[in-house]
C-alpha cells in the first residue's frame, strides 16, 4: 500500500445511501458489506426475533422498529479500492443527521422500491443531496417482486428530480418472471438465479455474450422478446451515461436488482468504483483566508461530522466521527482544533458497524472514530497546526419545541448534563432560557423525542417528561454591532435562550411573530440555520 495521500485518496470512494423507509437500504448495506468480504453471513435482516439485528443498526429502538435512526460508518475493500459506506437514517425525522453525514460523503446511492418509485422521504433526502451537489447513483431494488414499468420509473425520476437517467443495465421482466438483466454497455446478459434459503454467494452466475449459444439460455420466449424490444428502446431513447454530467449532478446512472436476493449489487459496486468521485478538495478558512485543501496535501486535516455517545453502554464512551480531508493520519498523532485545543489520538478506530478495530493509519476519504470525553463537538475542524476551519456543517432550526423535565427533581443537574451531551451529538437541540426555567428541546420530528426518551432511560437512568412549550420557532440572531445585539437581547430576554455553544437564540411563539419581530428590528439578523465552525 502506498503511503502517498494523493495515491491513496484516488483509491477511495466515500458514499452515503439514502432511501425512503422500507425501500431496502439496510439490506443493500449488508449485501455490499458481504460483497466486500466485510461480513460473512447475509440475511440477518430477514431473520426473526432477536436475530433481526443488522450489522448497521445498533440502537435498541432501531432493532425493535427495524428502522435506522443513527448514521453508521462501514469500511471495506473490493477490487483494489477502499469503500467508506456512510449509512444514513432512513426516517424523515432525522434529516439533519443525514445532512451532516452527507457533508462527509463524496457521492450517494439512492435506493428506490421498484413497485413504489419515488416516495416522499426519497424526495426530501434528494433535496438534501442537491444542497451539496452530490452525484447520485440510483439502485432500483426488489425487481424479484412485481414492479412498475422501468420506463415509468425512469420517467418519474426525470420529472420529479429534474435529472437525466442513464440505465446501465436493463431488466428482463420482474416478479416471478424476472430473469436477469442486459448490460447496455457490453451487450452481455446477467442471468438471475433465485437463491434457496441458506444458500450463500450471489444470485448472478456468469455473463452470457450475445452471439454465444448460451445467450439468454433458459429465458422464456415472451420475456426474451420483451427484453430485446425494450432494451433497444432504452438504448436509443434514453440518455447515454456521461461522466461529467453525473459528477455535476445532472444525470444519474441507474442499476436494477434485488438486494435481498443479492442480485445486481456487484454490478452497482463496480459502477461506484468506476464512476463515483474520489475525495476532492474541500473549502476551508486557513489562517483567516478562504482556501481549498487538496487531498494530496501533506499535513493532516479533517472535520468531525458526528458525535456518538455510549455506543458501548458498559463504558461511557464518546466517539467523534472524523472525515480525513488531507494527509496521512497516523495513530498517536496530536491534532489541534481551530480554537487551539490539542487532542492526542492514541486509539483511533476503524468501523465495521458494531465491530471496531484500532486504526494505525488513515487517508483522505476515510472516516475514523476518535474517542473523547466531551472534548469534541459536531463541526470541529482538526489539523496538525490548528489553523484550519472547514465550512458547511450547519445546524437547522428545529420544527418542534418542547419543555423537558425530569421526574425526580433531585436529578435536575444530571438532566442538564445528559441533554447537553446529546445536544453536542446533534441528536436534538437544547436551548437554555437566559431567565432560567425548564430547558427547551428542539427536534425536526416526533421520533427524535422518542429516541431521546429511550436514550435518557437506557444510558443515563433518567425518567423524563416532555411538555408543550409556548414556543413554535427558534432562530439564531446576530448583528453587525454588539451594542445593537445586546440591546435586543435585553429587551426580549423573556424569549431569549442560548444553544449548546452559547450562541443567542430567539424563541418565537409562531412563525408570524418571528416575521413581526424581524420587521420591527431591522438591525438584527434572524437565521434558520447556523454554520458550525
Amino acid at each position: 500500500m502506498s503511503a502517498d495521500p494523493a495515491t491513496e485518496a484516488a483509491r477511495r470512494r466515500t458514499f452515503a445511501i439514502i432511501s425512503h423507509p422500507d425501500a431496502g437500504k439496510t439490506t443493500l448495506t449488508e449485501t455490499l458489506l458481504l460483497a466486500g468480504g466485510a461480513i460473512h453471513l447475509a440475511g440477518a435482516v430477514a431473520a426473526r426475533g432477536q436475530a433481526r439485528r443488522t450489522k448497521s443498526d445498533w440502537m435498541k429502538i432501531e432493532r425493535e422498529r427495524g428502522i435506522s435512526v443513527s448514521s453508521s460508518v462501514m469500511m471495506f475493500e473490493h477490487d483494489g479500492r477502499v469503500f467508506n459506506l456512510l449509512d444514513t437514517p432512513g426516517h424523515e425525522d432525522f434529516s439533519e443527521d443525514t445532512y451532516r453525514t452527507l457533508t462527509a460523503a463524496d457521492s450517494a446511492i439512492m435506493v428506490l422500491d421498484a413497485a413504489k418509485g419515488i416516495e416522499p422521504q426519497t424526495l426530501k433526502l434528494f433535496e438534501v443531496c442537491r444542497l451539496r451537489d452530490i452525484p447520485i447513483t440510483t439502485f432500483i431494488n426488489k425487481m424479484d417482486r412485481e414492479a412498475q414499468d422501468p420506463f415509468a420509473l425512469l420517467d418519474e425520476i426525470h420529472s420529479k428530480l429534474a435529472m437525466d437517467t442513464a440505465p446501465m443495465y436493463w431488466p428482463a421482466a420482474s416478479g416471478q418472471r424476472f430473469a436477469g438483466m442486459l448490460d447496455l454497455t457490453t451487450d452481455e446478459f446477467v442471468p438471475f438465479k433465485r437463491l434457496e434459503a441458506g444458500e450463500e454467494g450471489f444470485a448472478s452466475h456468469g455473463r452470457q455474450k450475445r452471439g454465444d449459444p448460451n445467450f439468454l439460455q433458459g429465458v422464456g420466449d415472451d420475456v426474451r422478446a420483451e427484453l430485446m424490444e425494450t432494451a433497444e428502446l432504452a438504448r436509443d431513447g434514453l440518455p447515454k451515461f456521461d461522466l461529467q454530467s453525473f459528477r455535476e449532478g445532472h444525470l444519474t446512472p441507474v442499476y436494477f436488482g434485488s438486494a435481498l436476493r443479492r442480485f445486481g449489487v456487484l454490478e452497482l459496486l463496480a459502477g461506484i468504483g468506476a464512476h463515483a468521485p474520489a475525495p476532492a478538495a474541500q473549502r476551508a478558512i486557513v489562517k483567516g483566508v478562504d482556501s481549498e485543501i487538496q487531498p494530496g496535501d501533506e499535513r493532516v486535516t479533517g472535520f468531525v461530522f458526528k458525535i456518538q455517545a455510549n455506543m458501548d453502554p458498559k463504558h461511557r464512551d464518546r466517539v467523534g466521527f472524523f472525515r480525513v480531508v488531507s494527509g496521512r493520519f497516523k495513530r498517536g498523532m496530536t491534532l489541534k482544533s481551530a480554537i487551539g485545543k490539542s487532542l492526542n489520538v492514541h486509539n483511533p478506530m476503524m468501523f465495521m458497524a458494531q465491530e471496531r478495530e484500532i486504526a494505525d493509519e488513515a487517508f483522505p476519504g476515510d472516516v475514523i472514530g476518535i474517542p473523547s470525553h466531551g472534548g469534541l463537538r459536531v463541526g470541529d475542524s482538526l489539523s496538525e497546526n490548528g489553523d484550519v476551519s472547514f465550512k458547511g456543517i450547519p445546524n437547522f432550526a428545529p420544527e418542534i419545541l418542547k419543555r423537558v423535565r425530569v421526574k425526580d427533581p433531585l436529578k435536575q443537574k444530571h438532566l442538564r448534563k445528559a441533554l447537553e451531551s446529546l445536544g453536542e451529538e446533534g441528536v436534538t437541540q437544547v436551548f437554555k432560557p437566559i431567565t432560567g426555567g425548564d430547558l427547551v428541546v428542539g427536534a425536526v420530528g416526533q421520533l427524535q423525542f422518542e429516541v431521546l426518551d429511550e436514550r435518557m432511560k437506557a444510558e443515563y437512568g433518567l425518567e423524563v417528561m416532555f411538555e408543550a412549550s409556548p414556543y413554535q420557532a427558534a432562530r439564531w440572531i446576530s448583528a453587525d454591532s454588539r451594542s445593537d445585539l445586546d440591546a435586543f437581547i435585553d429587551k426580549s430576554k423573556m424569549q431569549m435562550a442560548e444553544d449548546v455553544d452559547g450562541s443567542p437564540v430567539f424563541l418565537g411563539k409562531s412563525d408570524w411573530e418571528i416575521g413581526y419581530v424581524l420587521d420591527k428590528n431591522p438591525k438584527i439578523r434572524f437565521s434558520a440555520s447556523k454554520e458550525r465552525l
